[in-house]
């Protein structure tokens, strides 16, 4: 008898995991994970457990995507009950389109649990709120690494930025050539605010304005994980002050 894959995203941090996602993680035979999640999560698992560590980093990779949905496959078809779990949603940035379509093609039983993504929690919960009935009545997400191996980039920076809010994820590294982008659309004096390791100990705000905001983030060291925000509605931060 086949068993079943659980894509679960745990949010960014272990109290905002989901109810339905706890309770796959308690009965889950196997749990393989990303470096991102909170690790409390896992103390939620048996004690029979089978765990194993997909984390990624830039160029350091414990196990490639494909040999993830290897694992995902072979665990199942053993009999498994397995939880992929994911920082923030299994849908937003997070893959688990690629790990669904590899599942329905090999006949494996899966449900996906969403999660509480970054992109909201993040700004959320420093008072900004990414739409606002005055501000922004639109927002987009995107991601600030794509594929490099794409033939076409898919990220029409003139068009995202003639949303209200711009939501970046995963841009620490391409930070300067992002913001370069917006600003051929959008006004230099707009508000920029990257929030760092959220949910964590080493938590912070890093802000400006797209005139300004890569010379202080490259003062302030900004590191990855950060989300980025860039739109009006940063200056409802409770952080905010003028730079």
């Amino acid at each position: 008898m086949g068993g079943k894959v659980y894509l679960i995203g745990a949010g960014p941090s272990k109290d905002l995991v989901t109810l339905a996602g706890l309770k796959a993680i308690k009965k889950s035979d196997v749990i393989v994970h990303d470096r991102l999640i909170d690790k409390e999560v896992l103390n939620k698992a048996k004690e029979d457990a089978e765990l194993i560590d997909a984390g990624k980093k830039k160029d350091k990779h414990k196990l490639t995507q494909e040999e993830i949905e290897e694992v995902l496959i072979q665990k199942a078809l053993e009999g498994n009950i397995v939880s992929r779990i994911k920082g923030g949603d299994p849908f937003l940035f997070g893959r688990g389109g690629e790990e669904v379509k590899s599942l329905r093609q090999n006949d494996i039983s899966y449900k996906v649990i969403p999660g509480v993504t970054s992109a909201i929690a993040a700004p959320s919960k420093y008072g900004v709120p990414v739409t606002h009935r005055g501000l922004a009545s639109s927002a987009v997400f995107v991601t600030g690494h794509e594929d490099p191996t794409k033939e076409e980039k898919s990220v029409d920076w003139p068009k995202i930025s003639n949303a209200g809010t711009i939501v970046v994820l995963m841009g620490v590294g391409n930070l300067p050539q992002i913001v370069e982008k917006i600003k051929e659309t959008k006004s230099e004096e707009t508000p920029v605010a990257s929030f760092e390791k959220v949910y964590s100990e080493e938590e912070r705000v890093v802000h400006g304005r797209l005139k300004n905001i890569k010379e202080i983030a490259k003062e302030e060291n900004l590191e990855p994980p950060a989300v980025t925000v860039v739109g009006n509605v940063v200056s409802l931060g409770e952080f905010w002050e003028e730079k």
